[in-house]
């Protein structure tokens, strides 16, 4: 039934004022309701990811994401990045996923299906006589697929990055993120991230 027929008959039966309290009541338990609901499935879809290494068959997958993230840098520096590219082909994802130096973590669902990545290398300090030597875990790449964003994946990925740093004994986690990327950065900073040194330019 419409709402003003119900908005009608209660205000027949209680006067208008009652009626619209009653009506504005319900809508908000409606939407408490629904609010509710969409956690609860949220909750559910968490339950469902996991972050492990990933795999040749996982390729397909990650190169769609790639063109993603890709997409969004070359709308921010179309003088630098070429839209329609990826930043890695299929054969060099194939060593890259075999290199233990350069951990690639894959978020899949229920599914099984990739759904979000952390590209990883594992960097020593140069030696320098001014510079303590140690090691970095730097995140090379990391995107969650933007039909699954919001889903807490992102953060998940960040987790699991930090605990695999620390159990390779590493002394930090750094990422690079462009300017003009700012729910990149801002997403970043929520996860503890914090500014190590600004690389600036002067464009000729």
């Amino acid at each position: 039934m419409p709402w003003y027929w119900i908005l009608i008959i209660l205000s027949a039966i209680v006067g208008p004022f009652e009626a619209m309290h009653a009506l504005n009541k319900a809508r908000r338990n409606r939407e408490e309701a629904e609010k509710k609901r969409k956690a609860e499935e949220k909750e559910r879809f968490m339950e469902s990811i996991q972050i492990r290494r990933a795999e040749r068959k996982d390729i397909p997958r990650i190169l769609a994401l790639l063109h993603q993230v890709l997409e969004v840098h070359a709308k921010i520096r179309p003088d630098i990045f070429i839209a329609g590219t990826t930043k890695y082909s299929a054969e060099e994802l194939e060593e890259i996923l075999q290199n233990e130096q350069t951990p690639v973590y894959a978020a899949v669902n229920g599914d099984g299906m990739l759904v979000g990545y952390a590209f990883c290398q594992l960097r020593s300090q140069p030696f320098s006589s001014t510079m303590v030597p140690f090691t970095s875990f730097y995140i090379d790449d990391l995107c969650v697929d933007e039909a699954y964003r919001g889903n807490h994946i992102g953060k998940a990925l960040i987790e699991h990055v930090r605990a695999e740093a620390k159990r390779a004994g590493c002394y930090e986690i750094t990422l690079n993120v462009w300017e003009g990327n700012d729910s990149a950065r801002r997403f970043y900073e929520s996860m503890g991230f914090g500014i190590k040194e600004t690389q600036m330019e002067q464009i000729l």
